[in-house]
């Protein structure tokens, strides 16, 4: 599978590269990045020939959106697709240290799922990209706010999406139990899933994935390196955004061990490992320079034989029942 092919998602029109950029590192996460990395990050990634792009007002206190908007805004916008996420809205008030975030900002995020506020959250967004439109708006983590998202955010999106200013309503969580109740409760075209699909953790295809094949919608797999210790495993490593337990980071380890015996890097075996799935469209991984876009490119395009996830199953490090590439 080529990284640069497109696939439609769900029922609408709007098409994503099936290896999509997460934005949240440009925005500084966990270290600084710069305007100058982050501006030839986004170019090497264009260059490369992705065109599906992620980012939220959450990332960098605005950061994300404002880097990767000074180099969007100058590429023809029908060549692209673009997400960006409600639920925050950016308040001023900054503290100099700000969860998960290494640059400072002026601004700090409150939580906010209401029908103007999302609105509201919509048109900043705008603002901080320098577009006229994004094409998916993503609910953004609303775990303890599933009423007001309900009520609020989504009508707000599905108003959006019937005048036409976005081509796609989700919801974006590192949950799967939630979305579930959100595919049920109204019309939405894919989620983001974070985390819950990967070599480390299925559990995201007890019930949603199946749900979503039900319902016709398409499933964007994020956070496939569970915070970095898929990428790398080692003491200190991050699993969902904090430090790995031990026993997850043998895991990793053990899996690594039969990726090598085939000649294969742990990494790409993760960034391929959700494409297995049919309700899965495509994988969303974040790089904070461009030496790290080029290997995500490369893993998504790594040659892995079939025997070695045979192997993977046969050393109960994947379930037998779970579709593999």
């Amino acid at each position: 599978m080529k990284a640069t092919e497109r696939v439609r998602l769900g029922r609408t029109e709007v098409e994503v590269t099936r290896l999509g950029f997460g934005l949240a590192p440009i925005g500084g996460l966990f270290t600084p990045v710069g305007d100058e990395i982050a501006r030839a990050t986004v170019e090497a990634a264009w260059n490369l020939g992705l065109r599906y792009f992620d980012t939220a007002p959450l990332y960098g206190c605005g950061l994300s959106e404002r880097r990767a908007g000074a180099v969007l805004s100058g590429k023809p916008r029908e060549e692209f697709t673009l997400s960006t996420k409600v639920g925050r809205l950016l308040v001023p008030g900054g503290a100099p240290e700000q969860e998960f975030w290494a640059e400072s900002s002026d601004l700090s995020p409150v939580f906010d799922f209401s029908y103007d506020g999302v609105l509201r959250s919509h048109a900043e967004s705008l603002q901080r990209l320098g577009l006229d439109r994004v094409d998916i708006a993503h609910i953004h983590d609303p775990d303890h706010h599933f009423d007001e998202a309900v009520s609020g955010a989504y009508p707000a999106l599905a108003e959006l999406r019937a005048r036409g200013d976005i081509g796609a309503v989700s919801a974006g969580m590192n949950q799967a139990e939630l979305l579930v109740d959100f595919a049920r409760a109204g019309d939405f075209d894919c989620f983001m899933l974070a985390g819950r699909y990967t070599l480390l953790d299925q559990s995201g295809s007890t019930e949603l994935l199946p749900l979503c094949l039900e319902k016709g919608m398409s499933v964007l797999a994020a956070g496939v390196y569970n915070s970095g210790v898929l990428a790398d495993p080692k003491l200190g490593a991050h699993y969902d955004y904090v430090p790995a337990e031990r026993s997850l980071i043998d895991r990793a380890l053990a899996i690594r061990t039969v990726c090598e015996r085939h000649g294969v890097p742990l990494r790409a075996a993760a960034i391929q490992f959700p494409l297995g799935h049919p309700a899965i469209a495509g994988v969303v991984v974040g790089a904070r320079d461009p030496e790290q876009i080029t290997d995500n490119m490369e893993m998504f395009e790594w040659e892995i034989p079939g025997a070695m996830w045979a192997d993977l199953k046969k050393d109960g490090l994947l379930p037998e029942e779970v579709p593999t590439p």
